[in-house]
């Protein structure tokens, strides 16, 4: 499995970085409608994402590794929307999108690791505020 795993990121960073994702300028380029080469990227990745989702169960009667199926249940909440506003308007900002930073750290663009370290910082500090809401304020001598 952890074989399978290394190919399928060597594999995802390949394809980010032969489509030039990793630089930011390009990737800013086309946030700016002023070069559109990365909307064939995008396009393909959604037809073969929706391609695999749909046909891929009908054909297959589990995944190739092991296990079985299953439905992604979105949820649509507040959370949802200003987690993905927070990323839009950093990616718009930057031109950097996770996958394609670290993609870059493997292609030696060391200056792209600040934009991980932002990445970090902003994934720690939403995983202890959503830690918090769930189990709300602690009170002392109260279960």
């Amino acid at each position: 499995m952890l074989r399978s795993a290394l190919g399928a990121g060597a594999l995802f960073g390949f394809g980010l970085a032969f489509s030039t994702m990793i630089q930011p300028r390009v990737v800013l380029s086309f946030l700016r409608f002023q070069d559109m080469g990365l909307m064939l990227v995008l396009g393909g990745a959604v037809v073969v994402t929706f391609l695999a989702y749909r046909f891929v169960p009908k054909l297959l009667r589990q995944p190739l590794l092991g296990g079985a199926f299953g439905a992604h249940e979105s949820v649509m909440d507040r959370s949802t929307i200003i987690g993905a506003a927070i990323f839009g308007i950093g990616w718009g900002i930057t031109g950097v999108c996770p996958g394609p930073a670290i993609a870059g750290l493997g292609a030696g663009s060391w200056e792209l690791g600040y934009a991980i370290g932002g990445i970090a910082l902003g994934a720690l500090l939403q995983g202890v505020t959503a830690s918090s809401v769930q189990h709300g304020p602690t009170t002392p001598g109260v279960p």
